[in-house]
């Protein structure tokens, strides 16, 4: 579309960029620590009703289709309306939608495991259809950071990620404890439900009110020039990102990307929880060594690598070690058992399963910065928000096929999901070195 262009030189109001950059990060994080909070206890949560796993990937691939249809909307909304209003109305849809599922069980004792269900699709379709906030955190990011400093300050997104996955599982193990359910019914009202599948639910909702309120009290919009194209709707959208050289072969790549990742993640506790034997409080202490790790690879490491290297080549690199840890973690019990001794009490299986995780967010950490560079480098100023939009689309389209047929082929055989999210990741690889090769627009070199 265009190549790279000179940054916004400031945001409205005359507050600095670096407050502008630090409060938007704020929101992210408190809306996706209410997100961490879910994590551990949602196929717990499903598996509760009695029915197959296979409804855990089909939940998340619920979410994922709204918000396949949803987040180009919101982006090109985002570019004529503004930022500000966009992320204020995602994260207020995620406060009610957190809500209604806290209300599961509730929406069980009425009508039945058929009418709990129905809440928990409902529930998660609704967070889906506003779940654009990240790609609109990304697009205004991209306003008010210079070309040269948009690698580092994506990937402080991505340790945003990281922080809400350090707190945010461990904060949903506490609340979901015995002693926390037991103090909440003693002194939450009589219609306010206490469980330990509603309490996280209810605090992931407060969570996502408090980022509606910090979005409403702080959040500066961009000083930027606003598109004035109109009538541009999903299907348009697309068709023009497709239609572009250096935009379409990303667009398939995050649509490849997120069918193998957000599979694997599906597939990823019910592994630990049959494989490892792991509960709801252990599956979130290892969700939470995996935040840490995000943390420090998106704040540190992929900073300091942003410097040397051009965003072309932490694709790359990112998406070969996300191809090699896939094809381990299946095989951690095993080859623990055959490499490693036991340390402070840790099993050699889990030592396997703890290095090849610390692989496996170096490369999701480096492949997310990259890519996420190459769309802001491949899109022109105007269209920022709509290129953002169109590829976290193309990853909620991924994401909403890779759940299910990765929880079926779970069924089935247990490493089967780690496996051919690994093959995909081979074609990932093998377009992004394709890419870098044709295009222009994608300099080999840190801007």
């Amino acid at each position: 579309m265009s190549t790279p262009r000179a940054a916004t030189a400031g945001t409205a109001g005359g507050v600095s960029r670096r407050r502008s950059l630090v409060t938007v990060l704020g929101i992210v994080f408190i809306d996706l620590l209410g997100f961490g909070v879910i994590i551990p206890i949602l196929p717990f949560y499903v598996r509760s009703f009695g029915v197959s796993d296979v409804f855990i990937g089909l939940l998340a691939a619920s979410y994922s289709l709204t918000q396949f249809v949803f987040a180009p909307l919101l982006g090109r909304l985002s570019d004529e309306r503004g930022r500000r209003p966009v992320l204020m109305l995602s994260v207020f849809g995620s406060a009610v939608a957190w809500t209604i599922f806290g209300l599961g069980g509730e929406f069980e004792t009425l009508f039945g495991t058929v009418g709990a269900l129905g809440a928990l699709f409902a529930a998660r379709m609704l967070a889906g259809a506003m779940g654009g906030n990240i790609a609109t955190a990304q697009a205004y990011i991209t306003d008010v950071t210079p070309p040269a400093d948009r690698a580092a300050a994506l990937g402080l997104v991505g340790a945003t990620f990281g922080l809400g996955f350090v707190f945010g599982p461990a904060l949903g193990a506490v609340v979901a404890s015995d002693p926390v359910v037991a103090v909440a019914r003693d002194i939450l009202p009589a219609f306010v439900p206490a469980t330990s599948f509603s309490l996280p639910s209810f605090l992931a909702a407060g969570l996502s009110l408090l980022a509606f309120v910090a979005a409403a009290l702080f959040l500066p919009e961009p000083n930027r020039k606003r598109t004035t194209r109109r009538g541009g709707g999903l299907v348009v959208q697309f068709r023009t990102a497709l239609s572009d050289a250096d935009l379409r072969p990303l667009v398939l790549i995050f649509l490849v990307v997120s069918v193998a990742f957000s599979g694997v993640q599906v597939a990823f506790i019910p592994f630990v929880a049959d494989i490892y034997q792991y509960d709801e409080a252990q599956a979130g202490l290892l969700l939470t060594y995996i935040g840490v790790l995000g943390v420090l690879n998106q704040g540190v490491v992929v900073r300091a690598l942003s410097r040397r290297y051009a965003d072309t080549r932490l694709a790359v690199g990112g998406a070969t070690l996300l191809l090699c840890s896939l094809v381990l973690i299946p095989f951690a019990p095993p080859i623990g058992r055959a490499l490693f001794p036991s340390v402070l009490g840790a099993s050699p299986e889990l030592l396997a399963l703890l290095l090849t995780l610390a692989v496996l967010s170096s490369g999701n950490g480096l492949l997310n910065v990259g890519t996420a560079s190459m769309v802001s480098a491949a899109a022109d100023e105007e269209s920022q928000g709509s290129a953002f939009g169109v590829t976290q689309g193309a990853g909620s389209l991924g994401r909403t096929v890779g759940p299910p047929v990765m929880t079926a082929i779970y069924v089935l055989a247990y490493w089967a999901p780690f496996l051919l999210g690994a093959a995909l990741t081979v074609a990932v690889v093998a377009g992004l070195v394709a890419l870098v090769r044709r295009s222009t627009v994608f300099t080999e070199a840190p801007a």
